[in-house]
């Protein structure tokens, strides 16, 4: 007689798998349903969703709850129905979204919308370093809750993927907003952003050498304009130019070759990465001065601090300002401009992020579990854990990573 199989295993020649069942069921024991709200975005003409219908249709599939404040996918083109159909909960009042567990919103949530928060909360939104209060981050504390920002949660390789998604589509965004300046109709120059045969080609200047910038010289490239780069990390300029394939003029911050440029620039995008909080270098007024009239400075950095002494923050109602006859465009979501593409970037994030939390139990666990994503909170259980802010309002804050190594 052959030997016996034992509970939960199976013959190999049944092709079945031959785990134990008290293994499986310790996995399933595991895993936690999330209560998630997607409350309508209210500050900053902000058009985009965390999450698109699809998304939810495959968490709520999983066994996920969902409500979302009516109107909240209108801007990108989605309607209450279409989120109905997909299994959420379709809620009239946002006081009602913010008793969710989880909350998922693009922009920092308003002082008005804070008070809706409770203790043991999750919120993860944007942080936007540049318009950041001491006042701000204190009322946070007091409501006890977990602050995640999404712009610096990272990915397995190190790289910050809402980050890399937002820069991309504003780097493409940027010289389609330039040419529109540019011309007569908008008071600009009158002349077309590229080049044509016989006629010299525009001149565009771009402060930084990250993602922006690499969609942004792509895009100006391909319409024939004269490219140039500056940004103090050679390796970030050498991968510039790699990833583009050609030939660029490029160079480091020097303050003299920068004016010189600036002087024939017809476009200067502002995209330098900001560093412990602010952008590391900025231009002053003087240089913009020196600036052709009709010229058009685009800041992608407004959100957190600016790259120019010049810059006030605009929003998408009212987009530019005239400084020495310079157009500024000074709009801190720029990928705001195109919300559906936006949200749909924004959801292929999310769906994993908010799958590996349930997989791992809760935020707590994957906190516990996952280094990469402990990076962008913020805020743990009411108290500070960034040092970065800290210092910045010289605030006192504790090592996130003792305190889940305490609780866990």
């Amino acid at each position: 007689m052959p030997d016996a199989v034992p509970p939960g295993f199976e013959s190999l020649a049944t092709g079945r798998a031959y785990f134990t069942q008290e293994s499986m069921l310790a996995v399933e024991t595991r895993k936690r349903k999330l209560f998630i709200g997607l409350p309508r975005e209210t500050s900053l003409q902000e058009n985009r969703i965390c999450l698109t219908p699809e998304a939810v249709k495959h968490l709520v599939e999983e066994g996920h709850e969902i409500i979302m404040e009516s109107g909240a996918g209108e801007p990108s083109k989605y309607s209450d129905h279409n989120y109905s159909e997909a299994g959420a909960t379709i809620a009239y009042s946002q006081k009602e979204v913010y008793e969710a567990d989880l909350i998922l919103k693009v922009a920092p949530p308003t002082h008005d919308e804070i008070e809706f928060l409770h203790a043991n909360q999750t919120l993860i939104s944007a942080l936007q370093f540049g318009t950041l209060t001491s006042e701000y981050v204190m009322a946070l504390t007091r409501k006890k809750v977990n602050a995640i920002s999404f712009e610096l949660i990272k990915d397995p390789s190190g790289a910050r993927p809402v980050v890399r998604a937002m820069s991309e589509i504003a780097g493409s965004t940027v010289m389609l907003i330039a040419a529109e300046y540019l011309a007569r109709s908008n008071e600009g120059k009158g002349i077309i952003l590229g080049g044509i045969t016989g006629v010299p080609p525009s001149q565009v200047v771009i402060l930084g050498a990250g993602t922006v910038a690499e969609y942004a010289a792509r895009a100006a490239t391909g319409l024939g304009a004269e490219v140039k780069v500056f940004d103090n990390h050679l390796y970030k300029l050498r991968r510039l130019k790699q990833n583009l394939g050609t030939q660029l003029y490029t160079s480091t911050l020097d303050t003299f070759a920068l004016s010189q440029q600036l002087r024939r620039a017809d476009v200067v995008i502002g995209a330098l990465n900001a560093e412990e909080g602010r952008v590391p270098f900025m231009v002053p007024e003087s240089m913009v001065a020196s600036m052709a009239p009709g010229s058009v400075i685009i800041d992608v950095s407004i959100d957190q601090g600016g790259c120019f002494e010049t810059s006030e923050m605009t929003s998408h109602s009212k987009p530019v300002f005239r400084k020495y006859d310079v157009i500024h465009y000074c709009v801190p979501n720029i990928a705001s401009r195109v919300p559906r593409t936006a949200t749909n970037a924004l959801s292929n994030i999310f769906t994993p992020i908010l799958q590996e939390i349930s997989q791992h139990g809760g935020i707590n666990e994957v906190l516990f579990t996952n280094e990469h994503f402990r990076s962008g909170v913020y805020i743990y259980k009411g108290s500070l854990t960034n040092a970065t802010i800290a210092k910045r309002f010289n605030m006192r804050y504790k090592e996130l990573g003792l305190m889940i190594a305490v609780r866990n």
